[in-house]
């Protein structure tokens, strides 16, 4: 079985003004790819509530993050002309978006929705896959890196891999 590319993003808020924090990749061959982002000066949004899900306090962005054009570059490099699908298109496609607008660069790979790859039975199965694939890979939900491996585990698992 191919394994889809995954993307997931972690970001500041969920509404207007919100941007990304950390990006996460999983390859087609299950290699996992994360960056911190550090914000910008004029990306002054901040939702404590976000904080409290993702558990990224701004002051650890401003350590150990990347800028947004180190962040892009990277992702260019990595994913050239690729599809990586996401289970938050609407979301994780409009904080990339905001990153290479940010960065000032075109972005060079394309985002989808995960539900384009699954039938509505693997659809209907996809909320108690993905649980039970939490529950065996003991993985804290809501960090990047974590999400695309839960995400592809649930995606194998739906497939019937």
């Amino acid at each position: 079985m191919e394994l889809p590319a995954i993307i997931d993003l972690e970001a500041s808020g969920f509404g207007r003004g919100s941007y990304p924090i950390e990006v996460g990749v999983a390859l087609s061959d299950s290699s996992i790819h994360s960056q911190l982002i550090k914000p910008s000066a004029n990306w002054t949004h901040w939702d404590e509530s976000a904080e409290a899900i993702h558990g990224i306090s701004r002051d650890y962005l401003n350590l150990h993050g990347q800028t947004p054009r180190e962040v892009a570059l990277f992702l260019n490099e990595l994913l050239l002309g690729q599809t990586l699908f996401s289970d938050a298109w609407s979301f994780d496609s409009s904080w990339v978006g905001r990153l290479y607008d940010e960065a000032e660069l075109i972005q060079r790979f394309k985002i989808d929705t995960l539900n384009r790859l699954l039938s509505e039975a693997e659809m209907s199965a996809w909320s108690d896959t993905k649980d039970q694939v939490v529950k065996d890979l003991g993985m804290d939900l809501h960090r990047a890196a974590n999400d695309v491996k839960i995400l592809q585990t649930t995606y194998i698992r739906v497939k019937g891999g």
